[in-house]
């Protein structure tokens, strides 16, 4: 029940500030004071549901086993890492891939002879998100 209970409120604390912006007249000072009060709403009710998910470990912890439950927390805080590795080099190589790409583009279009040296420094950029993968199955090798 508290599940549905908290996926209701945050689809809630999307929604329901837009509706205010869609309602009313549409300008942009209306749309940044719509869109504030989406973010405060959503990370506000984020922040409280990692208070009350962290809070119940805390007891479970203490009546379970300070080795299980280290094991438990080394294992979650583990993944984490691992998706983290996989995500900040995905977004890096994205970036990466965007202004490369756009420069060999341009490049291309002057001098058509440069394609080989161009995808070279595309691939690259997008080797970035290899090593971040490589390094989340390091992580998830460990567990």
């Amino acid at each position: 029940m508290a599940k549905v209970l908290l996926f209701t409120a945050l689809i809630l604390s999307i929604v329901v500030p837009f509706r205010m912006y869609f309602k009313g007249e549409r300008s942009k000072r209306r749309y940044k004071i719509s869109l504030a009060v989406n973010a405060l709403a959503f990370f506000g009710l984020m922040l409280g549901a990692g208070l009350v998910m962290f809070g119940g470990n805390a007891f479970a912890a203490e009546t379970a086993g300070t080795a299980a439950a280290a094991a438990g927390t080394a294992t979650g805080l583990g993944y984490l890492a691992a998706g983290l590795s996989i995500g900040l080099s995905c977004v890096g190589g994205g970036i990466a891939v965007a202004s490369a790409a756009s420069a060999a583009l341009g490049a291309i279009s002057e001098d058509s002879s440069i394609l080989g040296k161009s995808l070279i420094f595309v691939g690259l950029a997008e080797g970035v998100c290899l090593y971040g993968l490589i390094i989340a199955f390091m992580i998830l090798g460990k567990l």
